[in-house]
């Protein structure tokens, strides 16, 4: 083996075995959480000193557009890529033996390129390093399994079990429901074990074809790159059994929304003790503020956790979708959800965000209300005690709106950082913009001959 593959991780070199390496995927994620780059044979990359982006991928739309570059609109200069070797996993799905290794962005004076949001999420880490804090997330990733849709004009429709129908909704837990797609989940086990992926536990939800899968909890960095290969792996695996899987905030109408829940709690670096809980067990300080932080400024980092126009269709009434930001302790219809634990597990569940926002982004933005929170001290509301599934003046109705109230928050932009903010906002305002020229069927359905 050749030097870079011994800084492989273990999972990565078992893959590869006495085999030889053919290609090396060479990734960056996006605004919105696609891989980009650049893949190559692995000879080259073993020999790479210099291996270069064009930084204006952080500008494409996720309809391929490029957005306004609010720096430097002509030169369109390059970045240089950094390989971070413990991100390596295979990409077992490839006929050859492929690895797929995440890098840094960084500008040709070696700084972090501050709107790539894996550097984004690395900036917050740092901040509660700097306190003597250390942040640990579980996110649970929604998703649902669909027929194929070649046709976008068409509705997304259920797929098809081992039994012949179609898959059922409203079968929340059941195991049998889950056993219809079995096949797929089997590939998704597989693969996450050929990529030394952790799943904490798969179970059916309360959609059609919609699939909850847990990670263990952990650093925010390596929890983000697990749901960003995850992600990819389960596209694959549905697309060998000839089906899709959707991250789409609302893919079916009708039907429950899918969310990326994210548990977080933060732990003394020293001690490793929970800050959120006293020796015997009770609510520190820390927790209130950290709540109070959420509830202070998710309203303004809602256009990072639900990206796009569709995300929007999820914030309804009764569809086991949080619209608002109540806190409560075990009550699933509050934003704020907290869960039961003891108290080295105390956390706080942040409901709101959709599963189509780019992970990195989403756990960036929950943590970063929460250090708001913790530094301002400021105390939330009372806890909710009640079915808060009620109107809210706490979630923007559409993205447009949801941004306005991202550029009305000073604090979180700082901590989010005002680059970042001013890439985001442009990529944003263009797919909005791009969206609202687009007809839609209701409209010559109901418009037509109406009016």
């Amino acid at each position: 083996m050749s030097k870079w593959t011994d800084q492989l991780p273990e999972a990565a070199r078992e893959y590869i075995g006495d085999r030889r390496v053919d290609e090396v995927e060479c990734i960056v994620g996006d605004i919105a959480g696609v891989a980009r780059g650049k893949a190559m044979p692995a000879p080259k990359f073993a020999k790479q000193t210099n291996y270069f982006l064009p930084i204006s991928i952080f500008l494409q739309t996720i309809t391929g557009e490029w957005a306004d570059n609010p720096f430097d609109a002509f030169t369109e200069p390059d970045m240089y890529m950094v390989p971070d070797f413990t991100t390596a996993t295979a990409a077992p799905w490839t006929a050859d033996v492929t690895l797929q290794v995440i890098h840094d962005a960084m500008d040709q004076h070696g700084q972090p390129v501050p709107f790539s949001p894996r550097n984004v999420l690395k900036k917050i880490v740092g901040l509660y390093a700097a306190q003597g804090w250390t942040p640990v997330v579980a996110p649970e990733m929604e998703f649902f399994l669909t027929a194929r849709n070649i046709d976008p004009n068409m509705p997304v429709e259920a797929p098809m079990g081992r039994s012949g129908r179609r898959a059922a909704g409203k079968q929340a837990y059941s195991l049998s429901a889950i056993d219809e797609y079995g096949k797929v989940i089997d590939d998704i086990y597989d693969y996450a074990e050929a990529q030394g992926l952790e799943i904490d536990g798969i179970l059916q939800e309360g959609g059609a074809g919609q699939i909850e899968l847990n990670l263990a909890h952990g650093d925010p960095v390596r929890l983000a790159d697990d749901v960003f290969f995850f992600k990819r792996l389960i596209r694959e695996a549905a697309l060998r059994h000839d089906c899709f899987a959707t991250f789409m905030a609302k893919p079916i109408a009708g039907e429950p929304g899918s969310a990326m829940h994210i548990h977080t709690s933060v732990t003394d670096s020293k001690s490793g003790k929970n800050i959120f809980a006293e020796k015997k067990g009770e609510e520190t300080q820390a927790f209130y503020h950290f709540i109070a932080g959420l509830q202070n400024h998710l309203t303004g980092a809602i256009a990072v956790i639900a990206p796009y126009v569709n995300s929007y269709r999820r914030y309804v009434p009764d569809f086991s979708a949080p619209i608002n930001l109540e806190w409560g302790r075990d009550n699933r219809t509050t934003g704020l959800r907290i869960p039961i634990s003891n108290p080295a597990g105390r956390r706080v569940e942040n409901r709101l965000p959709g599963m189509d926002c780019n992970p990195y982004l989403g756990i960036a933005a929950t943590l970063a209300c929460g250090y708001l929170g913790l530094m301002e001290k400021k105390q939330p509301r009372p806890e909710f005690k009640a079915n808060a599934y009620i109107d809210s003046d706490d979630i923007p109705t559409n993205l447009g709106d949801a941004l306005d109230l991202l550029e009305a928050d000073p604090a979180l932009m700082e901590v989010l950082g005002h680059d970042f903010c001013k890439v985001y906002a442009s990529v944003k305002r263009n797919e909005y913009k791009e969206f609202l020229q687009v007809i839609s069927p209701w409209e010559r359905q109901h418009l037509l001959l109406n009016v």
